[in-house]
């Protein structure tokens, strides 16, 4: 099965490494973070397997596979049914006129209501069908639970063989896979006898390993930012078969209690020394990534602190890193493998104490230079709401204001409208049940089109193929310009992400034959981890929002189907200052007292439909006056904001601009 971190490539390394530091006499063997549980499956001819995983189609793995210690007979249905061969029978039986649920189907294929490509109508009818059927098997007590699992498993190990993705379900791909077009099989699933009473379990890894003891411990945690619900939610999906309320382009399924702190930057130091600490296992054994959120000296910080002396040891692996069909060019990656012998003598009673390692979790800095810890599934950290920043250094962006603007926007929001949305740094923070991502400025939609579609993986090979291919550099200014001809020929999306990490003050800036024309950011500006980590976080929170980009004029987007539950925020150029973006020097409509005016008879029109509105604006800038917004302004509620904040072209030292809020609520 195809399964971000899966070890089969690893197998033989942990293997050598049990070989290098056991003695051969251990006999329980626990795969914490089992997954595919390949590992445990693995291990299992050797010792009595411990295996745990929280997400529920790894627990069904793990049943099938680990617990049973021999294929099911699968006598009553058979009987019933008078067939040799169960799996045969669901493969091919005919499900015409057949009664089934066909929630797959209607949400994960292409139909009538779906735009959805995981997988054809057909594969999805049939594992419907299967699926439906084992559970009606279930309840007319016509399979044991031995039997009820090894068909869920051979079910959901059959699915990545027919899914239209590239390696995840984060995205699905615009065109048929030719592997998608094959017809659904499920699994022959191999059962070893090991004769032993083997446990598996579905639950919170530190929690768990407070209840259970064994000889040799493997962990396996997660590595990165990314939940590995999202991941898989198709699969989670088919395990339950529970009809979530699905969301988004994807059609996610809720997982708020179900997230991993392993995942979370500020948390994962404090997760992983808990467990260690209250690991009753003579050998511990963890793989990680070096790309990992965990740096390789945290880990042994942890292992040496709680283990024997002089037992630590590091293993580093090559391997090749998750590659697609857009590049066939790898760098040199490496797994890590870790050993530690555990120090027997510390008492596990509660001695654990949660102190965050602050000082040395991996963080990502801003234009200020202030630290922020992420959590990438809330996408807030703490009590003083830092927000996703966009990617994208666009003038006028207002992501420091975000902190007085957020207060003052509307708590339920049906549909959310960014009318111009520039960055997209007030739209990817807001809570709505849609939105609408508006900007006149088409390559910038084109961009977020792609970052909406694409996976993140594949995103991030292509940036490093250009940056690889042109040799680009902070000081190679002549890979710069030849670059940018080659974005000015190509109009790729990614290509232009690529170009503005290496231009000046990272800014868009096209000239009116809709050229990119920005200068090269000498000695300054790079694609460096900061901006590669704000690109992951607004990538992955943007395929979770079921949202909608158009690229018109203002007052050319539709507001007929608004009404009181919606929202329209605007932050439109200013007209008392300058932004280069906006000048009518720049292959995009100026803005000047007729747009201005425009935008007031179009908000007077919102108003009047009941639709709430907020308008960002300057009313005073550098001792201009913007009388025309003054006057307009009298008919709703005016808030006066702190704008002091570097990101604005307009704020200056020659003068400050009053910043203001106009809401009509």
């Amino acid at each position: 099965m195809r399964y971000i971190g899966n070890k089969t490539n690893l197998l033989k390394n942990i293997n050598e490494v049990i070989k290098d530091n056991c003695d051969g006499n251990e006999k329980v063997f626990c795969d914490l973070f089992s997954g595919t549980s390949s590992v445990a499956r693995f291990f299992k001819n050797r010792f009595k397997i411990i295996s745990n995983d929280i997400l529920y189609f790894s627990y069904v793995l793990q049943k099938a596979t680990i617990e049973n210690n021999e294929v099911p007979s699968f006598k009553k249905i058979k009987n019933k049914l008078n067939t040799e061969n169960i799996l045969d029978y669901l493969e091919t039986t005919s499900i015409k006129n057949k009664k089934y649920n066909t929630f797959i189907h209607n949400n994960y294929s292409p139909n009538d209501t779906c735009e959805r490509m995981y997988l054809t109508p057909e594969n999805a009818k049939r594992i419907d069908y299967i699926r439906t059927t084992i559970e009606k098997w279930k309840k007319e007590n016509l399979i044991n639970e031995n039997e009820y699992f090894y068909l869920l498993a051979t079910l959901i190990e059959g699915v990545p063989f027919v899914s239209n993705i590239t390696g995840t379900y984060g995205a699905y791909l615009k065109d048929w896979d030719k592997r998608a077009l094959n017809q659904f099989e499920m699994i022959r699933l191999n059962v070893i006898d090991n004769n032993e009473e083997n446990e598996c379990y579905r639950e919170d890894a530190n929690e768990l390993i407070k209840k259970i003891t064994g000889d040799i411990l493997y962990i396996d945690p997660p590595y990165n930012s990314r939940q590995y619900l999202p991941n898989y939610h198709l699969l989670e999906t088919i395990a339950r078969y529970d009809k979530p309320n699905i969301k988004g382009k994807t059609g996610i399924r809720t997982y708020d209690n179900e997230k991993s702190n392993y995942c979370i930057k500020a948390k994962v130091y404090s997760e992983l020394e808990e467990l260690i600490c209250n690991a009753r296992f003579k050998h511990i054994i963890m793989s990680y990534n070096q790309e990992g959120i965990l740096k390789k000296e945290e880990i042994e910080h942890i292992l040496k602190k709680y283990g024997e002396k002089n037992t630590y040891k590091f293993y580093k692996i090559p391997y090749k890193q998750y590659q697609n069909k857009l590049t066939k060019k790898i760098e040199k990656h490496y797994e890590y493998i870790f050993y530690r012998k555990k120090d027997q003598r510390i008492n596990m009673n509660n001695i654990y104490i949660n102190i965050p390692i602050l000082e040395t979790a991996p963080a990502m800095l801003m234009e200020d230079e202030e630290q922020y810890f992420y959590d990438t599934e809330n996408y807030v950290v703490d009590s003083h709401k830092k927000y996703i920043k966009s990617p994208l250094n666009y003038i006028g962006g207002k992501y420091k204001l975000l902190p007085q603007l957020m207060k003052y926007f509307p708590t339920n929001i049906n549909t959310f409208v960014d009318l111009f949305s520039g960055g997209f740094n007030v739209g990817i923070n807001v809570k709505s049940n849609r939105t609408i991502c508006n900007d006149i400025n088409d390559f910038i939609i084109n961009l977020y089109k792609e970052l909406y579609k694409s996976p993140v993986e594949s995103v991030l090979e292509r940036i490093n193929t250009n940056i690889q291919e042109f040799g680009l550099s902070k000081e190679n200014e002549g890979a710069y310009k030849k670059f940018r001809i080659h974005y000015n020929e190509t109009k790729d999306p990614i290509d232009l992400y690529t170009l503005t990490c290496y231009s000046f003050n990272y800014q868009f800036r096209f000239n009116n034959n809709r050229e990119y024309n920005n200068p090269f950011g000498r000695n300054r500006s790079q694609f460096s981890e900061n901006m590669k980590n704000n690109l992951i976080l607004f990538s992955e929170k943007l395929k979770n929002m079921n949202i909608n980009f158009l690229s018109k004029e203002f007052d050319k987007v539709s507001i007929e189907n608004l009404g009181k539950d919606d929202f329209i925020y605007c932050d439109p150029p200013y007209l008392i200052t300058t932004g280069s973006y906006n000048d009518g020097n720049r292959g995009f409509k100026d803005w000047k007292e007729e747009e201005e005016i425009k935008l007031y008879n179009f908000l007077d029109r919102a108003n009047e439909k009941n639709i709430k509105f907020a308008l960002s604006n300057v009313i005073e800038h550098k001792g201009k006056e913007n009388t025309l917004l003054k006057e307009w302004s009298k008919k709703y509620k005016v808030i006066y904001l702190d704008n002091d904040y570097s990101n604005s072209s307009y704020n200056t030292k020659k003068g400050k601009s009053k910043e203001v809020l106009i809401i009509n609520y």
